[in-house]
Formats: structure tokens, C-alpha cells, sequence
């Protein structure tokens, strides 16, 4: 087990091959979001700043329907999760908007669920082909981002998604912290 911050976050090992690395910091970005949505009741997770209708809550279950994007959608090629029976034409922003409707257990739960099924994915996927292994599901233009852009993507969208974190949690009771 790797030491935990403050803040009950993983460091990423400071001497570790690439995967460790890559899977390092995308689980202190998850750590990040677990830390900065915890303890947090319905009003504090619906909560906005300025003119944006960005919330906490919508943070988790955007980031909950990003992780089964793509460990399974695309990584995989499963279109079996419950994202696929949602009228994504009708609102393009379905899991942002309705994130409203989930109790915090809820989102905390769902949210969890999905970073485990992730976890489970990559750890099948990795001995069908390392991290340069093409995700099965291709872009429309008949490429496909390999394992190795996956991990980098979703530390990427942690990362934007845990600056607007720290934005929105500091709005609600001040807390701060990097």
C-alpha cells in the first residue's frame, strides 16, 4: 500500500514503472474528488458557483459515466451499462442535470461502483495487451486510442474536474486545500 496524504490520498510511487505511474496519479485524482465531495449533504452537492450550472454532484456522476465510457464502452466495446438506455439526443448533459435527482449516498455509491468496474476493466484488459493495446470500440474515423491515452485522458478530465471541485467545495463550507 502506497502512503496516504493528509487527505487520505495514494501517492503515486515516486520509482515505478509506467502503469504504476499512470495508475498512481489517476487514483490520487480520484482520491482528490472522493476528498473534496465527502461529508457533503443534497444542498451542498447541488450547490453552484456564479452563473455556471456546475455541481459537485454532477462532477460525480459525469465522472462515474466517464470511467464506464471508457473502461468499458470503449476499452471494451460493452454497451451493456444502464448509461445506454438514457435519451443521451434529448439532453446531451443527462448525468450533470440529473445528478439533482440522486440522494449524496447515492452519488457517493454509484460513483465508487464505477471507479471499481474501472479498475476490474483494466485489469482485464491489461494481459490481452499491455498499455499499447488499441481500444476496441474505434473513434468514426476508424482510429483507436491505445490503454496508454486512456489512463493519461482520465487523469486529464480528474484533474479539470478536480479544479472545479475545489472551486464548488470551497463555495459550500470554505473548505480549501490543493
Amino acid at each position: 500500500m502506497s502512503d496516504l496524504d493528509d487527505h487520505g490520498r495514494p501517492e503515486p510511487p515516486p520509482e515505478g514503472d509506467e502503469l504504476a505511474t499512470l495508475v498512481g496519479f489517476l487514483d490520487y485524482q480520484r482520491a482528490t474528488l472522493a476528498w473534496k465531495s465527502a461529508g457533503l449533504d443534497a444542498a451542498g452537492l447541488d450547490a453552484k458557483v456564479g452563473r455556471s450550472t456546475m455541481t459537485l454532484g454532477g462532477i460525480l456522476k459525469h465522472m462515474t459515466w466517464v470511467e464506464d465510457y471508457w473502461f468499458s464502452q470503449r476499452l471494451h466495446a460493452d454497451m451493456t451499462h444502464a448509461w445506454h438506455a438514457q435519451d443521451w439526443e434529448a439532453d446531451r448533459d443527462w448525468e450533470w442535470h440529473s445528478a439533482a435527482d440522486d440522494t449524496p449516498e447515492q452519488l457517493q455509491a454509484m460513483w465508487r461502483e464505477g471507479v471499481a468496474r474501472s479498475r476490474a476493466r483494466l485489469d482485464e484488459a491489461l494481459p490481452e495487451g499491455g498499455l499499447a493495446q488499441p481500444a476496441r470500440w474505434p473513434w468514426d474515423d476508424g482510429t483507436s486510442p491505445s490503454l496508454r491515452w486512456i489512463l493519461v485522458h482520465m487523469i486529464e478530465e480528474y484533474a479539470r474536474h478536480n479544479g472545479h471541485a475545489d472551486l464548488l467545495r470551497e463555495s459550500v463550507d470554505g473548505d480549501t486545500g490543493e
